[in-house]
């Protein structure tokens, strides 16, 4: 794939992982208060049934909540995930585009709370939700 199959507006994404890396290509998309995180669908992303897995799904959408809710946060630190929960509601299906949309942050001094939807094509997959520590870099003594 290369990138003129990509949407528009979509980047190759800015924070990779070694556990994403298998995956690539990763894009995604700033707005001002949300990541989006997208890929098109091809057989590294399935399971031994052939379908996309569910863990690429949670993955990337815990991915794209967690820099989203970075997006909200005046001072952000670092963030880590306290808790993530995926409702799949239907299938993805090979060359398809997925996409991660975060719709709903709620952002504290502390807690971070998000909500996204997953698509295959526009149409729904998934949707999730996250909670997030927020972790303040360490003050250095004066």
């Amino acid at each position: 794939m290369d990138d003129s199959d990509v949407p528009e507006g979509f980047a190759r994404h800015f924070r990779q992982s070694p556990l994403t890396e298998p995956w690539e290509p990763i894009y995604s998309k700033r707005t001002d208060t949300a990541v989006i995180v997208g890929l098109r669908l091809a057989a590294a992303h399935t399971n031994s049934r052939g379908l996309v897995h569910g863990g690429l799904i949670a993955t990337l959408a815990d991915n794209a909540m967690g820099l989203s809710c970075g997006l909200a946060l005046r001072d952000p630190g670092s963030l880590v995930t306290i808790s993530l929960g995926i409702d799949f509601l239907g299938a993805a299906a090979l060359d398809q585009w997925l996409q991660v949309d975060t719709n709903f942050v709620k952002a504290g001094g502390s807690i971070c709370f998000a909500q996204c939807l997953v698509t295959a094509d526009g149409t729904p997959c998934a949707r999730g939700n996250a909670t997030f520590k927020v972790l303040k870099p360490a003050r250095a003594a004066a």
